[in-house]
């Protein structure tokens, strides 16, 4: 089966209706059943200085779920986006797939980053969802760096993995994100869809990477524009997983 993606690498600022006027103008582009990926951080806002959660308004935030989610039902399109959220103390790093006839799914941000971790609440499940009958999971920016938790996913039967990022740290060096999502793709035999925001320092790319660790499309860095492109989840394989040694070292999954 073929399925139709839309990536937006386009930038997150900390105003929420800002946020939400940039959501509208890609969501305008999505066709029915689309698969939409947005940022990490796109509905609220994000970025290396979290000192304007102080005076982020939790209901503006909750409307603006709401909002981005009937806008997806609306154009009958699986969105998958970031925003922070709040929670009974503090807020989370979350990530959301609105889709066309289901509450919202949330994941929240596993491994914190070090600037997270005094102000945000971490997430400690690896859960999946699912797009048109098809098993996907998601990950957020510095998860690239930790692979057991992508194999977890794709054991657990997700056969292509969402990664919305907000990477644009200078002090890395080019091309390192980049060979990650490669390399996330080609060991698991899943496909990889990325999206980051545009960037002067923007290190990571949105694009997408097949199961056999092939680049199949790729936004230029830096510059906010629209990817599309179709694949097929079908194409994924447990061929490699199939041959792990146990015996050695096991990652489990228990449903």
């Amino acid at each position: 089966m073929q399925m139709s993606v839309l990536i937006a690498q386009v930038p997150t600022v900390w105003d929420v209706a800002t946020n939400l006027a940039t959501y509208r103008e890609v969501l305008a582009e999505a066709r029915p059943g689309d698969v939409v990926l947005f940022p990490e951080g796109m509905l609220s806002g994000y970025a290396e200085d979290l000192s304007p959660l102080d005076t982020l308004d939790p209901v503006e935030v909750r409307d603006a779920v709401d909002q981005a989610a009937g806008l997806a039902r609306e154009r009958k399109a699986h969105v998958f986006c970031g925003s922070v959220l709040p929670e009974e103390r503090g807020w989370s790093n979350a990530a959301l797939h609105l889709s066309p006839d289901r509450p919202p799914h949330v994941y929240r941000k596993i491994n914190l980053a070090m600037n997270e971790r005094d102000r945000m609440t971490a997430g400690d499940r690896l859960e999946t969802t699912t797009v048109h009958g098809v098993t996907a999971a998601i990950q957020l920016c510095r998860e690239i760096r930790f692979p057991e938790q992508w194999q977890h996913l794709a054991a657990a039967g997700a056969r292509f993995l969402v990664y919305l990022t907000n990477a644009t740290n200078p002090r890395e060096p080019d091309g390192v994100w980049r060979s990650h999502l490669v390399s996330r793709a080609a060991e698991n035999q899943r496909f990889v869809l990325s999206a980051n925001i545009p960037d002067p320092a923007q290190h990571c790319p949105s694009m997408i990477v097949s199961p056999r660790g092939e680049v199949l499309a790729e936004l230029p860095m830096g510059e906010k524009g629209l990817l599309r492109h179709t694949f097929d989840p079908t194409e994924s394989s447990d061929w490699y997983l199939g041959q792990r040694r146990r015996d050695v070292i096991s990652l489990t999954y228990h449903g």
